[in-house]
């Protein structure tokens, strides 16, 4: 493994100047013993720390990964941090807690194909079982409180942290049931910026706001105990939550639980409240530990980098993705200091790691993701002398790999629009090219066009004859529009038109 290691530095040590690496060279993780790919996350987030800043995106776990490619499509730039949580609702509840078998999946599937996995927790109160409410609900008994929000006795919380207690029993279930999936997700070599008791110094959630001897500070160890060294778990990056110190008794120090049970600081923001004390404050106590924003509502500007510069990445949380206008994230898409997964100096750093983990290197053009709803702008288009009628003036595509779902929706003059929806999978070979109708999709080499042919055979008036389309999607302008270049044949004769769509 060392020689992997040697590999991946000497990486480094071409791509980022000298001082960038020397903070890298003795990194040593919460975790000891910490896996391969745990110990090369940290040291690929150092590389970055100070000069560049990650994008991020939580995801609601009934959402799967829709709420970054609602990100990525909004924004123009596809995030690194694919974040969610491993719920706490009943079924069907965008938080629902039976989703953690497809959670383990998602996680997989997104590190491979190049994010970094970032997982919290809203816990589950010992005094209940899953599933539990987020605020406790009008009338529920205070002393079996059955929500993530909400305040336990001062003995229920002393008896969480008590040995031999029944809570403190019960407690130690519902973390270890946690520990079955980090465990599936460290077979998988999957490393995981993990997050327990996010906005610990706030007294809104059960575990938060608590100093003294029977303390949060105390609750956090004991969790770092229970998956480092009874369940000898290795893949985690240990981040530390706090909010804005808002009141005294916030204080980040009050909360903090030594260096060596953390790797990263964070910070959740909202409402833009960047402080200059509150970043400073956390620089001072992280002692060159890194730093970064677990949370947001609105990314920092591109000002507030220039005065805090050691924002890791930033996680926009999920459903406020448009609390930021485009124009704000024209500008991030333009400040080379800010990274997206489509940023060819986010592949270059991250191929080194990639290959010292036994990944292989992602290419540096990314297929395009034709994904969105788009409507027509015919003065763009080019129609020829048939004009608009027989070109969907609204289409809806969803691209989820090589699967993509068209909904294509037809002016009738004299009806109701005409709904068309099919079903294509890029790059697959046609099972019978001599079916009355087939369509064949493949990408171009250089990944930025897709090809769709497709042949139909009608029977009219007792004949048979036969129509085809070959069109080319590309998307154009920074992925605001999307080109359709068309051409078909039927017994009318040969047409050719360009279609223009603008992303909604």
């Amino acid at each position: 493994m060392r020689s992997r290691q040697n590999i991946f530095v000497l990486f480094v040590l071409l791509m980022f100047s000298a001082p960038v690496f020397s903070q890298t060279e003795n990194i040593k993780p919460a975790t000891p013993n910490a896996s391969p790919e745990a110990k090369a996350l940290l040291q690929f987030l150092y590389t970055l720390s100070g000069n560049h800043t990650l994008t991020g995106q939580h995801n609601f776990r009934l959402a799967g990964d829709k709420n970054s490619k609602f990100a990525a499509g909004y924004s123009g730039k596809t995030p690194v941090i694919w974040g969610t949580d491993f719920g706490f609702a009943k079924a069907g509840d965008k938080d629902s807690y039976l989703l953690r078998e497809e959670l383990v999946q998602q996680a997989e599937q997104e590190y491979k194909a190049g994010a970094i996995v970032a997982l919290c927790w809203h816990a589950v109160p010992p005094t209940a079982n899953e599933p539990v409410t987020f605020q406790p609900l009008p009338g529920a008994d205070t002393a079996a409180l059955a929500s993530v929000q909400g305040r336990l006795t001062d003995q229920q919380f002393q008896d969480i942290l008590t040995p031999g207690t029944a809570l403190y029993n019960k407690w130690m279930a519902q973390v270890d049931t946690i520990a079955f999936y980090l465990k599936q997700l460290q077979a998988a070599h999957v490393p995981v910026l993990w997050r327990p008791y996010h906005e610990m110094n706030g007294s809104w959630f059960w575990w938060g706001g608590r100093t003294g001897k029977y303390s949060t500070q105390a609750l956090y160890r004991q969790i770092f105990d229970r998956l480092v060294n009874y369940h000898k778990l290795n893949n985690l990056v240990w981040v530390w939550s706090v909010d804005r110190p808002g009141k005294p008794e916030m204080a980040f120090d009050k909360y903090y639980p030594g260096n060596k049970y953390l790797d990263i600081l964070a910070l959740d923001v909202y409402g833009s409240d960047f402080k200059q004390d509150y970043y400073d404050g956390l620089n001072a106590l992280s002692k060159g530990k890194l730093l970064t924003l677990a949370e947001v509502g609105n990314p920092p500007t591109a000002e507030i980098l220039n005065k805090q510069p050691r924002w890791s990445y930033w996680m926009i949380w999920a459903g406020m993705v448009r609390s930021t206008s485009k124009k704000q994230y024209e500008a991030f898409a333009s400040d080379p200091r800010i990274l997206g997964q489509n940023d060819p100096y986010y592949i270059n750093a991250l191929n080194p790691f990639r290959a010292m983990v036994g990944l292989p290197a992602l290419p540096l053009t990314q297929p395009a993701d034709f994904s969105g709803d788009w409507v027509l702008n015919e003065d763009k288009s080019n129609l020829g002398n048939f004009g608009s009628g027989n070109s969907a003036n609204k289409m809806s595509v969803v691209q989820d790999g090589n699967d993509l779902s068209l909904k294509r929706s037809y002016i009738q003059e004299w009806s109701d629009p005409r709904i068309t929806e099919d079903k294509i999978t890029i790059n697959a070979v046609a099972a019978d090219t001599n079916a009355p109708n087939f369509t064949i999709a493949k990408m171009t080499a250089s990944s930025d066009t897709l090809t769709i042919n497709s042949k139909m055979t009608l029977k009219y008036g007792g004949q048979s004859f036969q129509m085809s389309t070959n069109e080319a999607w590309s998307l154009q302008n920074k992925g605001k529009e999307l080109s359709i270049v068309q051409t078909s044949s039927s017994p009318r004769g040969l047409r050719k038109v360009t279609l223009v769509y603008d992303k909604e």
